[in-house]
C-alpha cells in the first residue's frame, strides 16, 4: 500500500493559526510573530512564513511590513462562509473518492482501534489520524485543483482543547468517519456524500457553537 503524504507544513501551520483566531486565542487587533510562533511551534519561520501570507489571502490577518501581522476582526459569519465552502467541496471529493475507489482498510482499521480503544488514544492520535483521513478522500478525489481548494481551507479538528466535550466529538468523528469510508468501500457515491455533508455539517456547528458561547475563562 502507498504510505498516506502527510500535510505540508504551511497547510498545517495555517490550520492551527486559523483555529486559533476562529476561537478567539488570538483577537482582533492582536499582533503575530512570526519569529515567536515559529519557536512556539518547534519550525523554521519559512513555513509561518507562508502561513501568514495564506491567512492574510483568506482575510484573516493583515501583513505588516517587518512586523508580522495583525489579526482581523472575524465573525461569525467569516466562519460559516469558509466552513460552508468546505462543506461543499469536500461532500463532492468524497462523492469522486467513491466513484474512483480507494484503499480504505488502514485508515478502517485505525479508527476501528481507535473506537474499541478511545482511552488508548491521545488528542495527538486523534489529530494525526483525521489529517491522514481527509488527505487520502482528497487525493482519491483525483482532482488537483479541488485537492489545492481544500488545502487552503483546512482548518484541523473542529473543537477547542481542554473543554468538556472535546472527547466527544472526537468520539462522534470518529464514529462519523468509520460511516464515510465504509461507503466509499462500497462504491456509494450518494451515501459518500451524505456521510461527509453530514459530518462537516455538525464540525461548522460545533465551532460556532464554540465562538458564540467563548471559552471557559471568558464565561
Amino acid at each position: 500500500m502507498e504510505a498516506l503524504n502527510m500535510m505540508p507544513a504551511r497547510v498545517r501551520i495555517t490550520a492551527i493559526l486559523k483555529k486559533a483566531i476562529y476561537f478567539g486565542e488570538y483577537k482582533s487587533g492582536d499582533e503575530l510573530s512570526l519569529t515567536d510562533i515559529a519557536e512556539k511551534l518547534g519550525v523554521s519561520r519559512t513555513p509561518v512564513r507562508e502561513a501568514f501570507q495564506e491567512l492574510a489571502r483568506e482575510g484573516l490577518i493583515t501583513l505588516r511590513m517587518n512586523r508580522g501581522a495583525i489579526v482581523n476582526n472575524i465573525d461569525g459569519k467569516f466562519i460559516r462562509d469558509n466552513m460552508e465552502m468546505r462543506l461543499l467541496l469536500e461532500t463532492e471529493a468524497a462523492g469522486l473518492a467513491a466513484e474512483h475507489g480507494m484503499d480504505t482498510e488502514e485508515l478502517i482499521s485505525r479508527l476501528s482501534r481507535m473506537a474499541e480503544h478511545p482511552e488508548d488514544t491521545g488528542r495527538e492520535d486523534y489529530i494525526a489520524l483525521n489529517q491522514d483521513l481527509h488527505l487520502a478522500i482528497w487525493k482519491a478525489a483525483d482532482n488537483t485543483k479541488l485537492r489545492q481548494f481544500l488545502m487552503e481551507l483546512w482548518n484541523g479538528t473542529s473543537t477547542r482543547f481542554g473543554l468538556e466535550e472535546e472527547k466527544e466529538h472526537h468520539r462522534l468523528s470518529t464514529m462519523e468517519h468509520l460511516e464515510l469510508l465504509e461507503a466509499i468501500k462500497r462504491h456509494d457515491k450518494a451515501g459518500a456524500r451524505e456521510a461527509m455533508h453530514r459530518h462537516i455539517a455538525r464540525s461548522m456547528e460545533n465551532i460556532l457553537r464554540v465562538t458564540q458561547t467563548g471559552s471557559p475563562e471568558d464565561r
